[in-house]
């Protein structure tokens, strides 16, 4: 993952772009994935956890009744916290995830594994869903950290 990590802020770097994010269920391994890459900090300017439905509130003034309607794990979160993120950041890139790692916390309609990220870059947003079944905690993570780097990468 190092190597990818490397030629992301290499590729932010070469078209100077910034990145924020705003991190639920991966409770800052994403950031710390990219910061332990020297010269990160040349790209990376913002990260928040927001972990708690409160803290989406309160810090990236995502409205209650988005949470209350569609749940903190949601394509609507996901995409209020990217918007209001950006806001906030003004950086060029931003990506917010949001998600279910377990092993507790899940439902039939919203299981152990669901995780929304989302990446905004201009007027450009795209957030995928993924449902990672089958693994434990740690893996949720991981699958989404990798997933969020893909997409990076991708937008820049």
């Amino acid at each position: 993952m190092s190597k990818n990590i490397k030629q992301i802020i290499s590729l932010l770097k070469k078209k100077k772009l910034n990145l924020s994010l705003a991190e639920s269920c991966t409770g800052g391994m994403l950031a710390q994935n990219i910061t332990s890459v020297s010269g990160s900090s040349k790209v990376f300017t913002f990260g928040v956890i927001t972990y708690s439905n409160k803290s989406k509130t309160k810090y990236l003034k995502v409205p209650y009744k988005i949470i209350k309607k569609y749940g903190a794990v949601s394509e609507e979160c996901c995409h209020s916290m990217l918007v209001n993120l950006e806001k906030i950041s003004r950086a060029k890139i931003n990506l917010a995830i949001t998600g279910i790692a377990g092993p507790k916390g899940g439902t039939k309609k919203k299981p152990v594994g669901l995780v929304f990220v989302g990446i905004k870059k201009g007027k450009r947003i795209k957030i995928n869903k993924y449902l990672f079944v089958g693994i434990k905690r740690e893996s949720v993570r991981k699958n989404s950290v990798k997933k969020s780097l893909e997409l990076i990468k991708k937008f820049i």
